[in-house]
């Protein structure tokens, strides 16, 4: 049996032999677990390979932006997705439809919302995830009538009692008239009159109306309607007289229920079909969407990626396992096949695996078409083969009574009639069932065929001349399964270019044939058969190295490739750090000599006052030129002058009264003499020691003092802290040192500064605010906010 599918202008045949040979139908299977509606696994059943290409690439970018959804946010499940097709239809014909069906329509409607929120979650400029969000983004608002189903149906798909007024209104009577009826015949059952008529004290129901069990004997003397008895006929269940017009009018209120409930059901039908097309819209997109998702959550169960679509015809598969193989026992295969590689011809022993290595590039490339993800690494591609034909394993038919030749060359032949171009062709043990001189003959005469049409071809082999005619045939390379001989098993492991060997001899000498026997053997083959034997064994030997040689090489580069990552990131944050110190230096910079600016205009402006008062001692025109020095004393900050650093050129002299650090004691100093042959005396503190001068580096200058009249004024902003510790004195004696600090942070340039007095008995706090109070200096002062210090610190802002 043959199933089409259109490429291009024409079509070609998928078989679906191939497709069971391949085992398809499992990844089918297996897919259909991922997904969560029932409309999804329909679709996945019906799951055939796409041969267009552009579809091919659509099926997987869609598939790589469902991995993403599920990697990033996850996805719900759509299980309420149902098959409303047919509600919807007969919601249009008139029918009224049944709670199920509602409760399935809101289920269906209720995933446009689930499907926006998550998609809405994932930033767009992050995640584009173009084709999703367009699926999304189409599908039709209808929350309007997931409320009203939800309103009026439960879950368990029961009209609720506030569907409507009316209906809450008849139900509410049904309760009151039913509680009437049960105390009545409550009554009736304690009643020590009618306790000996009753067969048992219990009230039941019999179409649809509340009656007692009485004994057949009391039939006339209990009085009522029988509505039924039982299989014996000695019980009667009749409904006592009492309760008749009760049971009546029950009656007529379920009767209005009804009519009630078909009322409101036909109301939210009238809903459904008015929203017919958007609700068939919506299913048709939520079911794609499930299928997506499913595909998604398929590449998470193999560990696989969305291959590439080559479109140079070259398959390239690495590390790529067979899906119906753990992981963990998977042997993966490296595998390029195009360019001038156009077909191989894989030998080795039996059991060896080059059956799975067939069956894992025709499942892999028939997955890939169908836009589900591959078991294999990232970096692998595939084409979009036009057919994919396989004839694997033994074929005998019995009914047809052909041999494992015959059955094998029926499906050839059938292969051969369909292939084009860019068909895939895999054909498994080439000419095995007949005279082996006959069948490699054959074999070869068949690949030549297929290779002339520019197929793409894997095939196996026992036979040493496919073994020869692959070495010798361009476009064709060898290849074989690797079979450990100190173990006498298969590695699995697939080696390209090198073609495979028996291991016959090797195998009966380590089962225990007698070394005799064995090289007995060996004399029977002839001198090419010997020299190909030891050929191979050398190719085996060489690959094995280079191997080794590569995977060492492999992890060199990673190494390299993760250092130079390394060290790429650590140069980028030191470029940013570096930039945001320069950034800081500037600031800095800036800030100083606008407050020296600041300060030095303060000085003229006291220098004129001054002037005033004596103009006889200093004119306009000096003061003039001493503005102009101290504007030309501004420097010009830029992010090549500075560093933050001394400058590279030559350390500056030391010399007296200089601001000092003493590298070998790594403190601050201040220079008091000058002892000769490069030796100061340095003052640290309340000690003074000799200091050689190449143990100093210099820090800074004493500005020059400047006399007017009988003040001095002398800047010392490097000396100046931005707070004053005032902890552990006494009141009266912190004032004259808040004076004189309050001073010197004015000269400074500071606009705040911090006292901290503690908290303690609050004593010195008070003290502080009163004289904080009066000081003509201080605009403002608050305590400390959290991590300024809090009720321990006081904040004084400057004048």
């Amino acid at each position: 049996m043959l199933k089409e599918f259109a490429v291009g202008k024409g079509s070609v045949f998928l078989e679906l032999h191939t497709l069971r040979t391949l085992e398809y139908n499992y990844m089918l299977t297996l897919l259909e677990e991922q997904a969560s509606s029932e409309m999804g696994k329909e679709a996945i059943s019906n799951l055939t390979p796409s041969n267009v290409t552009e579809e091919v690439r659509q099926m997987l970018t869609t598939t790589a932006e469902g991995m993403d959804i599920l990697r990033l946010k996850g996805f719900p499940s759509l299980a309420g997705v149902k098959d409303i097709r047919n509600a919807v239809k007969r919601a249009r014909l008139g029918s009224v439809l049944t709670t199920k069906d509602l409760r399935n329509v809101a289920g269906t409607a209720h995933g446009e919302r689930q499907a926006k929120n998550v998609v809405s979650s994932i930033d767009e400029e992050d995640t584009p995830l173009p084709i999703i969000r367009g699926m999304v983004s189409g599908l039709a608002e209808l929350r309007s009538l997931v409320k009203a189903i939800h309103a009026a149906v439960d879950v368990d798909g029961q009209v609720i009692d506030e569907a409507s007024v009316e209906l809450t209104r008849i139900r509410r009577s049904m309760t009151r008239l039913q509680g009437g009826i049960r105390s009545t015949l409550d009554q009736m059952i304690k009643s020590s009159h009618y306790q000996k008529m009753l067969q048992d004290p219990i009230v039941t129901q019999r179409n649809d109306r509340y009656v007692l069990p009485v004994k057949q004997e009391y039939r006339s003397a209990f009085g009522g309607m029988i509505h039924d008895q039982s299989a014996s006929g000695q019980t009667l269940f009749i409904e006592p007289e009492t309760v008749v017009q009760q049971n009546n009018r029950l009656r007529e209120l379920e009767l209005e229920e009804e009519r009630e409930v078909e009322r409101i059901l036909r109301q939210l039908t009238g809903l459904v079909a008015e929203s017919g097309d958007e609700l068939l819209a919506n299913l048709s997109v939520l079911t794609e969407l499930d299928v997506i998702i499913a595909k998604g959550r398929l590449g998470g169960v193999l560990k696989g990626v969305c291959p590439q679509v080559a479109e140079n015809g070259v398959m390239t598969l690495k590390k790529a396992r067979h899906p119906m193989i753990p992981v963990e026992q998977a042997v993966p295969l490296d595998i390029e096949l195009g360019r001038e590689r156009q077909g191989i011809i894989v030998t080795g022993p039996n059991t060896g695996g080059k059956t799975v290595s067939l069956k894992t590039v025709g499942l892999l490339a028939l997955m890939g078409q169908s836009g589900m993800p591959i078991p294999a690494e990232e970096g692998s591609s595939l084409p979009v083969f036009s057919g994919i034909f396989a004839d694997i394993g033994d074929e005998q038919s019995i009914e047809q009574n052909l041999s494992t030749f015959s059955a094998h060359m029926t499906n050839i032949i059938r292969i051969l009639d369909q292939i084009e171009e860019r068909s895939l062709i895999l054909l498994d043990e080439l000419g095995a069932g007949t005279d082996p001189t006959e069948g490699a003959a054959l074999a070869i005469s068949i690949l030549e065929y297929i290779l002339a049409k520019g197929c793409r071809l894997m095939a196996t082999t026992h036979y040493t001349e496919l073994k020869v005619f692959a070495h010798s045939r361009d476009g064709v390379i060898n290849a074989s399964v690797e079979f450990d001989v100190e173990t006498l098993s298969p590695t699995y492991r697939l080696l390209m270019g090198v073609p495979g060997k028996s291991n016959a001899f090797d195998i009966a000498r380590r089962l225990g044939l007698s070394q005799e026997i064995v090289e007995d053997g060996r004399t029977h083959l002839s001198a090419d058969e010997n020299r190909l034997e030891e050929m191979i064994t050398g190719l085996t030997k060489d690959r094995r190295l280079a191997e080794e040689d590569r995977t060492e090489a492999t992890q060199l580069r990673v190494e390299a490739e993760k250092l130079q990552r390394e060290y790429a990131d650590k140069m980028a944050a030191w470029e940013t750090e570096k930039e945001k110190l320069r950034e800081k230096a500037r600031i800095e910079a800036r800030t100083l000599v606008t407050r020296a600016k600041r300060e030095s205009e303060d000085v003229i402006k006291e220098l004129r006052e001054w002037a005033k008062a004596r103009p006889q001692d200093l004119k306009e025109h000096q003061l003039t030129e001493l503005k102009k020095r101290l504007d030309d004393a501004e420097p010009e900050v830029s992010p090549t002058q500075y560093r933050g650093v001394q400058s590279s050129s030559a350390p500056r002299r030391i010399r007296v009264g200089d601001q000092v650090l003493v590298r070998s004691f790594g403190q601050k100093g201040q220079v008091t003499e000058d002892l000769g042959n490069g030796e100061f005396q340095v003052s640290l503190g309340l000690m003074k020691m000799k200091v050689a001068e190449k143990d100093m580096e210099w820090k800074s200058s004493p500005k020059p003092e400047k006399e007017q009249g009988s003040t001095f004024y002398r800047r010392q902003s490097t000396d100046v802290k931005h707070e004053l510790d005032l902890r552990g004195k006494m009141v009266e004696e912190s004032f004259p040192e808040i004076d004189k600090y309050l001073d010197d942070a004015l000269m400074a340039g500071y606009p705040k500064v911090s006292l901290i007095h503690g908290k303690g008995t609050g004593a010195l706090r008070v003290g502080v605010h009163k004289y904080l109070n009066r000081h003509p200096q201080v605009k403002e002062y608050r305590l400390g906010e959290q991590g300024e210090g809090g009720t321990g610190v006081t904040v004084v802002e400057l004048r």
